[in-house]
């Protein structure tokens, strides 16, 4: 009986799971959705037994389709900076505030007097600024978790464990591998922060009771996970210094592989460890909002067969959809800069893409300037992708080769990792 090996992303729609073999194939998948968080203002929060609850339906589909007790491995990924707190055994002591979720900001100017630029706990949506906020409320509780964390400790049966990638927000350091002294200024308890592990180390059996119910192999391991955009990137296939992934979705976000770290605070970039390697990147206002500003999509796919990519408009844009911008140019009051307009929607259209290429360009110039390898080929996820002029302008305009992932599923990013284990 063949071994398989399962990857779970919880992410802010639904959760996905992945079955692949031994060789990396996919073996079969599914998904079910999830209900939107309460939002209130800043306040952007979500009942973590919601996760557990579509985690188990999403994992019971998947035995529909293959066999679970043929599973070796699981990990799990979720949304980067979502945090609860749980008590001893488990059980949430706070709803779980969610990834965007910003109403800490008397936390993040406290955090901001002592952590270093470099540091990713910065900011009112980071998972320090939460767990702040939590303390502060909050009863009872033994362990700060992560959302991949607290699923993967359901699994398991065991928590306070979680990876060097979602720990990142919560002010661990990747370069030293620690929690940083600065932590003690804030009187954050050591024995509420999880220990750290190098995604997809295996750390604990699977819950007997958890694989009875599930159908799961008792023998099954549970691996440490990731984000969902270091699942994503995984999942692509770029894996050597200089491979690089453009996310071209509501916003533009690149990501590179490194060989050192790379972080400017001032400008959102940061690094996640990858084994030896580093994944630093950054995210620009520009992407398809500022399309949608201008165009609905219906719009733009009449008027894609009317494009000519190797026919530059000549127009110097950066798209945005309003002004301000962090990457590759760190200005809030930054104007779109979109005129003069051309009489015809279709070459007002590929002006934009134009643009848009180009703000993508600036940012792998940027992350070059900073410290990262020369870029050596681009592979491109996200709705934008699809567009197979615009992947023609992004090729002439960024000037190395880019091709459309194969694979993009975070789940299936996750699946690799319990796979093959932590990345080299």
């Amino acid at each position: 009986m063949t071994e398989l090996f399962v990857g779970i992303d919880v992410g802010t729609s639904g959760v996905r799971a992945c079955a692949v073999g031994a060789r990396g194939g996919i073996e079969g998948a599914a998904s079910v959705p999830l209900a939107a968080p309460h939002q209130d203002g800043n306040a952007i929060d979500q009942d973590p037994e919601l996760w557990w609850q579509t985690t188990t339906a999403c994992l019971g589909r998947l035995g529909e389709r293959v066999d679970l007790g043929r599973v070796a491995r699981l990990a799990v990924d979720g949304t980067s900076g979502t945090l609860l707190l749980i008590d001893a055994d488990g059980r949430p002591c706070s709803p779980g505030l969610m990834y965007n979720d910003a109403r800490a900001t008397r936390e993040a100017e406290r955090i901001a007097a002592v952590a270093p630029p470099e540091s990713g706990a910065h900011g009112a949506s980071s998972a320090l600024a939460k767990l702040l906020h939590l303390l502060a409320s909050t009863g009872g509780a033994c362990h700060a978790v992560h959302q991949a964390d607290w699923i993967a400790g359901r699994l398991a049966g065991r928590h306070g464990t979680s990876d060097e990638n979602n720990a990142l927000k919560l002010g661990y350091d990747p370069v030293q591998r620690a929690w940083p002294s600065w932590l003690d200024q804030l009187g954050v308890s050591r024995q509420m922060l999880p220990t750290i592990l190098v995604p997809g180390t295996p750390f604990a059996d699977i819950d007997p009771a958890i694989a009875r119910t599930l159908g799961l192999s008792p023998s099954a391991r549970i691996v440490a996970g990731t984000t969902d955009g270091v699942a994503a990137f995984i999942a692509t296939g770029a894996d050597a210094p200089g491979d690089a992934v453009t996310s071209l979705g509501t916003t533009l976000v690149v990501k590179q592989i490194a060989t050192q770290p790379i972080f400017a605070a001032g400008q959102g970039v940061y690094s996640h460890r990858l084994g030896d390697k580093w994944l630093a990147g950054g995210a620009s206002n520009s992407g398809g909002a500022a399309l949608l500003a201008h165009f609905t999509t219906d719009d733009m796919d009449r008027m894609t067969p009317l494009l000519c990519p190797d026919e530059p408009t000549g127009l110097d844009y950066y798209p945005l959809p309003k002004p301000g911008e962090r990457f590759p140019i760190a200005d809030p009051v930054l104007a779109p800069r979109i005129t003069p307009r051309p009489p015809d929607d279709h070459r007002f259209f590929q002006a934009l893409l134009e643009g848009i290429a180009g703000v993508e360009a600036l940012a792998y110039q940027r992350l070059q300037q900073l410290g990262a390898p020369t870029l050596r080929r681009v592979i491109s996820i996200g709705g934008g992708a699809r567009n197979d002029a615009w992947t023609h302008i992004r090729r002439r305009i960024v000037g190395v080769p880019v091709s459309v992932a194969a694979q993009t599923e975070a789940s299936y990013g996750t699946a690799l990792l319990a796979l093959q284990g932590p990345p080299r």
